[in-house]
């Protein structure tokens, strides 16, 4: 119980650094959220606000703060307990909810991937998640973002319910959807109506 208190808290001050303010300020001495339409600090308006390196370097490590305090708890571990539910969720609730920002973060999608890719070598719930990213982006294509976030992390997690070894690990999964869903149904910036069209 202790192992995973220490690394569910380890992983939400993990999540709370938000690294595109932090890239931001360091390569164009700016907070890349200034004047978006979502304020969101996440890798798209590092890449849009910030140019390149910015948004390499916070997409690196928006991925890396998920990833670390999973696989570091998984080290060693026969399988994965009910711990690895809150470690998996952790890392996206303080990106979300950041301490360091009076609890004002993003949107946990890139943090998201990186906690499931943390659980390597169990990759079943990553690439379900990133197929129904493009399924939805280049098969199925639903617009405008906000709609087809909403879609692939639904259908990803139910598509991780029924095909995903371990309950643990889907209930983590629940958490990771709930938390990202919240996030964009409270985002501030305008729904227009869900387009949907096939390739």
């Amino acid at each position: 119980m202790g192992r995973g208190i220490f690394y569910t808290m380890i992983g939400y001050v993990s999540g709370s650094v938000l690294y595109a303010k932090v890239f931001g300020k360091l390569f164009c001495q700016k907070d890349v959220t200034e004047d978006t339409i979502d304020g969101n600090p996440g890798t798209t308006n590092a890449f849009l606000n910030g140019g390149i390196w910015c948004g390499i370097c916070t997409l690196l490590c928006d991925l890396l703060k998920g990833i670390l305090p999973v696989y570091a708890y998984m080290h060693g571990l026969p399988g994965a307990d009910i711990w690895i539910t809150f470690v998996l969720a952790a890392p996206v609730a303080g990106h979300i909810f950041p301490v360091f920002h009076r609890f004002r973060g993003g949107k946990g999608i890139a943090v998201s991937f990186g906690v499931l890719l943390g659980l390597y070598p169990y990759m079943k719930p990553v690439l379900l998640l990133a197929c129904c990213f493009l399924l939805f982006s280049f098969v199925i294509v639903i617009t405008p973002n906000y709609h087809k976030t909403f879609a692939t992390y639904l259908f990803a997690t139910i598509l991780v319910l029924f095909f995903g070894k371990n309950s643990y690990v889907s209930l983590g999964m629940i958490l990771i959807s709930a938390l990202v869903l919240g996030k964009l149904m409270l985002c501030r910036e305008e729904r227009e109506e869900i387009k949907v069209k096939l390739l």
